[in-house]
């Protein structure tokens, strides 16, 4: 066999090999779910409902994902308190995909995965006649709530 053919489809091979593991950078876009096999970080249950989800990309590159809002932000609390987040995505309640969750706007009267009754909305998609939360509102109602 031909060494310069060997040579160019092993640096081919090594190539595709380093464009795979290259890391994603998931303050630009969330990750991948992969619906009812990724747990929760706060309580272990699958995440299965997709109008609730949350991810976190922490400060320190690792990706936290949270069936509820209320997971998310009592495990921050309560768990991992020096922990800061880069960015943090929840799926819009009306469409399912994944917006912002600190420039979502919210309601409280959702029956979400855990019981905490927030919903995350584009500021397009939010419902008419409901009064919008912000996610500083959100996170210190489930603090009060504490559970």
């Amino acid at each position: 066999m031909n060494p310069r053919i060997v040579f160019i489809g092993l640096m081919a091979l090594f190539a595709i090999f380093v464009a795979g593991c290259e890391k994603k950078d998931f303050t630009k876009t969330a990750a991948k779910m992969h619906w009812d096999r990724d747990m929760c970080e706060r309580c272990k249950m699958a995440i299965s409902d997709r109008k609730f989800a949350v991810q976190a990309v922490g400060e320190d590159g690792k990706l936290y994902r949270f069936d509820d809002i209320g997971c998310l932000i009592l495990w921050q609390a309560k768990e991992r308190p020096d922990l800061k987040f880069k960015k943090i995505w929840i799926t819009d309640a009306e469409t399912g995909e994944w917006i912002d969750a600190e420039r979502a706007l919210y309601t409280m009267d959702a029956l979400t995965p855990m019981g905490y009754g927030f919903a995350a909305y584009s500021r397009k998609n939010f419902p008419k006649g409901k009064k919008p939360l912000d996610f500083a509102e959100v996170k210190k109602r489930i603090i009060k709530i504490g559970r």
